[in-house]
């Protein structure tokens, strides 16, 4: 088929474009800056999602929409709410405009579980907003959809803004474990090529017009997780947490704001957690270098 990857140069999506090339789809990303993993046979084209004339030529002529192009920050999105609202709901809507036009099989939004919950605080408002969007534009329009709810997403390519990065990061670079936020907190820590392909498997027809979410098998306490991290680079001191009283991150699982139409997208298999940290521990030791 005929796609297009908004946001197609970032964490997630560029994942997802590499496997769309590999599954033989024609793959067109669309984003701010050209991707650092542009393939041969992929089209690049250099846009804002809020360049009109650039978004409806990467759209039109498609047959499936991804949708990546987000601010996905939640710290940042409570320091810029006009930003996170700007981009995470008028930029979809945009999107959505364009897509009815050229009448697209499929909108695929990447979403957060943070969109079904009261925390999350702006960026929870405007994954939620942006989500209600799609779902209205199939109720009123008839415009298929899928919407993929994210968990905590980790992995190659992962950015500043990446929770587990940040960790890493620090803990390479400054030799102290840090984590900001509750000793007692648990995630269900996802390996971004996992997500990536069940974001290309939910192309198949029985996950049309569903809401999809995309978290690891097992929870894990994330003190586990530091250990393992300290342990491995051999860091002797206490961990640090920070515990932020206005902290708008959840603690075990993200509360629920509204009942919303949800499946858990089942894996046959995942990528070993421990296996997945120090693959990333060492891609960034030698970006560094």
């Amino acid at each position: 088929m005929n796609i297009v990857v908004l946001g197609g140069s970032g964490f997630i999506g560029s994942h997802v474009s590499d496997i769309l090339t590999k599954k033989g789809h024609k793959v067109t990303i669309f984003d701010k800056k050209k991707s650092k993993w542009l393939k041969r046979t992929q089209k690049m084209i250099v846009g804002d999602i809020f360049n009109y004339n650039a978004l409806e030529r990467a759209i039109k002529g498609k047959q499936i929409v991804y949708n990546f192009a987000a601010l996905a920050d939640l710290d940042l999105a409570m320091k810029e709410p006009l930003i996170s609202a700007k981009t995470n709901i008028l930029g979809t809507v945009q999107a959505l405009n364009l897509c009815l036009k050229y009448k697209i099989k499929r909108f695929i939004h990447a979403s957060s579980v943070y969109a079904g919950s009261n925390q999350g605080g702006f960026y929870s408002c405007s994954k939620r907003a942006a989500d209600d969007y799609v779902q209205e534009f199939n109720k009123s329009y008839k415009l298929n959809y899928t919407i993929l709810r994210f968990g905590s997403v980790y992995g190659s390519r992962s950015d500043e803004t990446n929770g587990i990065r940040k960790i890493i990061d620090k803990a390479i670079w400054g030799k102290k474990i840090i984590y900001s936020g509750k000793k007692q907190a648990v995630r269900k820590y996802i390996n971004v090529i996992d997500a990536a392909k069940a974001s290309v498997e939910i192309l198949k027809d029985n996950y049309k017009n569903k809401c999809i979410i995309l978290t690891g098998q097992k929870s894990m306490k994330v003190t586990e997780f530091l250990r393992y991290l300290a342990k491995s680079l051999k860091i002797k001191s206490r961990i640090y947490f920070s515990d932020e009283k206005n902290s708008k991150h959840y603690i075990k699982i993200p509360s629920k704001y509204i009942m919303a139409t949800e499946k858990v997208f089942n894996f046959k298999k995942t990528i070993d957690f421990k296996k997945g940290i120090y693959s990333l521990v060492q891609e960034l030791k030698n970006n560094k270098k």
